[in-house]
């Protein structure tokens, strides 16, 4: 590749791709980069004797930002780890996929030769197959590791019912996983519960699932604070405290909301946390027992001898 001193990784979100071919490679040459994601424009001036690597796909805006500073820019490169030259290769693929490549990949192709890009690649098939462009072959690496810590799970396993604590519990989860990175949450639900989390870092939602697999799942070690929100209606009021069974069997410590429901069976700082449904409460709740491992063991032994 072109010796410069900054590369710019254009990517749509951190991704595989980046992280397996990308990163390594850039990392070994030394090379200072900055992953900008589509919506991330830098200054035009910032561009000046950097090198651009798009990964993948290659948007409109990023387009018309190199046209504006072709003159200043380095080098442009391409990276593709599939065929997205070729329109018979993703021909049977999903509709929306396929449109995303033609789109940002496959109708590029003219526009990356006039400006004089460089191709990168990550297979060998891939490197012969467009030997015209004379690609470079960037074979995979193990993603680079920093010394990080464990990371906790935090988790919400409520069934379709329980949308509007859902839709509660989202800005709550939203400014823990900004405020500790070692957090990941869990949650179960369809394509409603999988639309109002998206675009948080580190949500996982599984499916819905039957109670034998859901009780393997508890079973399954990893979960370190189960959450327990109840909002105040006439059917909620009907529920039972059966939630501090779940995620207690699950090897967690819980958060529940004060009222009746808990009350009973939930004391306060001895078998978890019982708090107002007060948002802040919440996030200053999650984030005590996430930063104490201590108190998670204490209280976890309070709640399973109260089992």
């Amino acid at each position: 590749m072109v010796a410069s001193q900054r590369y710019f990784v254009v990517e749509e979100g951190e991704n595989p791709s980046t992280d397996y071919f990308i990163v390594p490679f850039l990392r070994e040459q030394g090379a200072s980069l900055v992953r900008c994601a589509f919506s991330e424009m830098p200054p035009p001036e910032q561009l000046d004797g950097a090198t651009l690597v798009f990964v993948r796909y290659l948007p409109a805006k990023w387009k018309r930002l190199v046209d504006q500073c072709r003159g200043g820019i380095a080098a442009v490169y391409f990276f593709m780890d599939d065929d997205l030259f070729d329109w018979a290769a993703f021909v049977n693929m999903p509709i929306l996929y396929q449109l995303k490549i033609l789109r940002l990949s496959w109708s590029r192709q003219k526009w990356l030769k006039s400006a004089g890009a460089r191709l990168l690649v990550s297979t060998p098939y891939l490197q012969q197959k467009y030997a015209g462009w004379q690609p470079q072959l960037l074979p995979p690496q193990p993603p680079l590791e920093r010394e990080r810590s464990p990371m906790l799970t935090l988790f919400y396993h409520g069934s379709a019912s329980h949308g509007a604590d859902l839709r509660w519990l989202r800005p709550v989860i939203a400014e823990v996983l900004a405020r500790n990175e070692r957090l990941v949450f869990e949650v179960i639900g369809d394509v409603s519960v999988n639309r109002l989390f998206k675009g948080l870092p580190r949500v996982h939602v599984l499916h819905p699932m039957k109670w034998p697999s859901y009780q393997a799942l508890l079973r399954r070690s990893g979960r370190a604070i189960g959450l327990a929100p109840l909002l105040d209606s006439p059917f909620n009021r009907a529920r039972s405290h059966t939630k501090l069974f779940d995620i207690t069997l699950a090897g967690a410590v819980g958060i529940y909301a004060q009222g009746p429901v808990y009350g009973g069976t939930v004391e306060h700082e001895r078998n978890g946390l019982l708090l107002p449904m007060d948002k802040q409460a919440w996030v200053d709740g999650i984030l005590r027992l996430a930063g104490d491992q201590a108190l998670r063991h204490r209280l976890l032994e309070g709640a399973r001898a109260c089992l």
